[in-house]
Order: C-alpha cells, then sequence, then structure tokens
C-alpha cells in the first residue's frame, strides 16, 4: 500500500459548488475510484485560502496504468468536466499535473 497526497488551488467562488458535488458524489465515481485500487480517499479544504489537500492509499501494482484507466472513463471525464473548473492549480505544478503530488515526509500508526 502507497499513501498518496495532493494539494491544488480551490476558486473562492467555487467553494459551495465543490462542497456541494462531493457531498452528492455520483456512485458511479466511487465505484471507479475504487475499481482502480484507490481507498481511504479524502479530501480536505483550508478556507480562506482555499486550499484542497487530497489523500488516499493506493492499493495496486501499477498507478500510472490505475490512473490512465480512470481518465479513460467516460463518467469520469463527466466528473471532472465539473469539478475541474473549481480548481486553480498551483503554479509550481511539474509539467502536465493537474494536482500537485506531495512527498510524504513523516507517518506514524
Amino acid at each position: 500500500m502507497q499513501r498518496m497526497g495532493m494539494v491544488i488551488g480551490l476558486k473562492p467562488e467555487k467553494v459551495a459548488e465543490y462542497k456541494d458535488l462531493h457531498a452528492n458524489a455520483w456512485p458511479a465515481i466511487l465505484q471507479q475510484i475504487s475499481a482502480c485500487n484507490i481507498r481511504n480517499y479524502s479530501i480536505f479544504l483550508r478556507e480562506p485560502e482555499n486550499l484542497l489537500f487530497g489523500y488516499w492509499e493506493y492499493h495496486g501494482t501499477d498507478f500510472a496504468s490505475d490512473a490512465a484507466r480512470m481518465a479513460e472513463d467516460p463518467v469520469t471525464r463527466d466528473w471532472w468536466a465539473l469539478t475541474d473548473p473549481c480548481q486553480e492549480p498551483l503554479p509550481s505544478r511539474q509539467g502536465d499535473e493537474w494536482w500537485c503530488m506531495m512527498e510524504e515526509v513523516f507517518h506514524h500508526d
């Protein structure tokens, strides 16, 4: 299992919409997340800075393949068409990164 953290900005005028979308996440999206070997997925919001912190545990063996499978899913693409306009990628992102992946520097069970 691999713990993964990521961060992205949230547009101030989209906070309520983003919260509502995730309060009513589509069952097909939740199923796709699980099918791609992602468990214990949470998104946290820090206001007033409007930073989203995402965390999940990856239980597969090929994250790149599972991420590509998720990106190819038509329902996921429809979901992202709603959520992506709410988000504001950080200037420090790398290449084609949307959410900025974070380095784990500490963990305690």
